[in-house]
């Protein structure tokens, strides 16, 4: 079956967050994370743009239940506003914190790492959750000429969810490929994700739309 959506070279494919710690047995687990890599593989083969997202925290970072003494996914006030807090995962230099061993990291030109500030979490490729410390990653991207985002990753409600509402805010045409992506859907978080994006024309399609 020919796919429905032509890929042009001003597109770009962002691959979010392929790391252990996001797979089944890492410190914030996504269930069935691991599958996503194979596809995420095949997909960066189609684009003339590729990006990996890569989280990539100091110890102590202000997105840990650790930090705080407080229960994970509990919620706590900052300075930017409301932040779940996590257990300490993508720690950096630490195993869980790489890209995953399967993960084509030749195919993209770009790594960026993100949350590497301590005092704010950074869930987007574009910009940190104090909704205006960007990472120049926009910028970059226009200066290349991209004009359609296409997102895939872990997880789907949080960073991959993030990193399309704020393409789509810096101007781009932002689509989420459902099935390369897995989510952690907690308290209704799955369908609280795509209701922001569905209305911030954020478009759902799937792989075989544009492979094939």
């Amino acid at each position: 079956m020919p796919s429905t959506i032509p890929i042009h070279a001003s597109d770009v494919l962002i691959a979010v967050d392929l790391q252990p710690d996001f797979m089944p047995g890492g410190a914030l687990a996504v269930a069935d994370g691991d599958t996503v890599v194979p596809l995420a593989n095949r997909l960066m083969q189609a684009f003339a743009h590729v990006v990996l997202t890569q989280d990539w925290h100091p110890r102590g970072h202000a997105s840990f239940a650790s930090t705080h003494d407080a229960e994970p996914f509990s919620t706590k006030r900052l300075a930017y506003g409301d932040q779940t807090l996590w257990p300490d995962h993508c720690v950096q230099g630490t195993a869980g914190a790489a890209l995953h061993p399967a993960l084509d990291v030749d195919t993209p030109f770009l790594i960026l790492r993100k949350g590497m500030h301590g005092p704010v979490d950074s869930y987007s490729a574009f910009v940190e959750a104090d909704g205006k410390t960007t990472t120049g990653l926009a910028a970059l991207l226009h200066a290349r000429g991209v004009k359609r985002v296409f997102a895939c990753g872990l997880a789907t409600d949080f960073c991959v969810a993030s990193t399309a509402l704020d393409a789509r805010a810096a101007g781009f045409d932002a689509f989420v490929i459902e099935d390369a992506c897995r989510a952690i859907d907690a308290d209704g978080s799955l369908d609280a994700a795509w209701a922001r994006m569905n209305a911030a024309q954020v478009w759902r399609v799937q792989s075989r739309e544009l492979l094939g």
